[in-house]
């Protein structure tokens, strides 16, 4: 057997073939003794403490075998000890007959603790799914509820509004009447009596025939304007809206924008947030109106959040020289696809967080501040309800531009690439 082998070679050859052999004991042994460690608190079972040691044994014997045949003083008595040790652990596994069906159950055991695990797993995977489905059920409802009160409250200042508008434009007439009947008199008794005199300077009857039109045409102005919200106010409502429906996109945004005026306005701490608008001549859009409005203000929130940071890390000729703005801009790609892109110059998005902003429950906003849903729903909406694409570009301390594209019509399905404007 060992005739290709020199007769020199031979002995080292047993000898590190008995090392090795001592190694992969020791190695078997030491990782049971860690197990035990490990979960000490919860018991050490005895069974496995001596298969530790027959291990343990094993490779001592092995060990010293080598040992022996490199030259070990005392040799044989070392020897004897480790085959001693060995039998006295090897009649003490003996004495646990009873747990040799647990021995024979451990690939069992662990076969099952396998499938346990990726049992959890997929447990823990569906509770995820779940949350996220529980807080998409309740952002819908929040933003349903949110459509029903405003077309509430548009519908109750619509009917007074139209009254007073109605109305206006009689009055108004009224007015010029009595102003011409006042200036005929005044044509035709040039000097009217001292009781008439004293009262036209009471009125200040001049005046009055001044500043009564203008008063009138101002009245007659801010009703249109009261009944412009009032429109804008009925189009938002159309969040609770399920079935698709052709409509004016443009006139969503401006609902939108509408709705966010008072964090737009002027405050103390900043100046105002300019909304810069470049639409294109769209034709109308088949959409969820409701849905799509909810995309839109979720991120036009998030554009003012972030420009109100940013304002907060300027100093004043830095806000002078670069306002905070938001462009909106809509465009149409080979008369199918719809394009709407939403940039502010605010300070940006990190690259390594750009990946992860319409992930569930991701929010770069402070604790109490952001949900972490908006975005993801936003993506939910436009990929899986329209069809069509979310993206974000963003550099970071310049400006976020998120384009949101969807079919004209949702029977085009086919995605046409989003261009990164450089």
């Amino acid at each position: 057997m060992y005739d290709f082998l020199e007769t020199d070679q031979l002995p080292w050859l047993i000898v590190s073939e008995n090392l090795v052999i001592s190694c992969c004991y020791l190695i078997i042994a030491s990782v049971i003794a860690y197990g035990v460690w490990r979960n000490r608190l919860l018991g050490v079972d005895s069974l496995v403490v001596t298969v530790a040691m027959i291990f343990l044994s094993c490779s001592f014997g092995h060990g010293l075998h080598g040992l022996k045949m490199l030259g070990l003083i005392h040799s044989l008595l070392w020897q004897t000890v480790a085959d001693l040790i060995t039998v006295v652990i090897a009649v003490r596994f003996l004495t646990f007959y009873k747990s040799f069906d647990l021995l024979a159950c451990f690939s069992q055991i662990f076969a099952s603790k396998m499938e346990l695990e990726s049992k959890n797993k997929l447990l823990e995977q569906a509770m995820a799914e779940l949350k996220q489905t529980h807080t998409q059920l309740i952002q819908k409802e929040k933003m349903s509820s949110l459509g029903q009160l405003v077309a509430g409250v548009a519908h109750e200042i619509n009917n007074p509004v139209n009254f007073i508008h109605g109305n206006l434009t009689h009055v108004q007439e009224y007015a010029e009447g009595l102003l011409s009947i006042v200036k005929a008199y005044q044509a035709q008794f040039p000097i009217p009596q001292l009781q008439i005199q004293t009262l036209i300077k009471e009125v200040d009857l001049e005046f009055l025939q001044e500043d009564l039109p203008k008063v009138l045409a101002s009245m007659k102005l801010g009703s249109e304007r009261i009944r412009q919200i009032v429109l804008l106010l009925r189009n938002f409502s159309r969040l609770d809206e399920a079935e698709l429906k052709t409509v004016n996109i443009h006139e969503g945004i401006d609902s939108t924008l509408m709705i966010l005026q008072h964090r737009l306005k002027a405050k103390p701490e900043r100046p105002e947030i300019m909304v810069v608008k470049d639409y294109h001549n769209l034709p109308d859009v088949e959409c969820y109106p409701g849905s799509l409005n909810q995309v839109i203000m979720n991120i036009l929130t998030n554009a003012i959040d972030a420009l109100e940071d940013s304002i907060t890390k300027k100093s004043y000729q830095e806000i002078q020289d670069n306002p905070a703005q938001i462009t909106i801009r809509t465009s149409l790609i080979a008369e199918q696809w719809v394009v709407i892109t939403i940039q502010d110059n605010g300070i940006g998005i990190p690259e390594h967080l750009q990946q992860q902003i319409f992930e569930p429950f991701f929010t770069t906003k402070s604790i109490g501040k952001g949900t972490g849903i908006g975005m993801s729903i936003s993506y939910q909406i436009i990929v899986e309800r329209h069809h069509g694409k979310l993206v974000c570009f963003s550099n970071i301390g310049k400006e976020t531009e998120f384009i949101i594209q969807i079919p004209l019509k949702q029977e085009n399905k086919t995605y046409s690439r989003i261009q990164e404007s450089d």
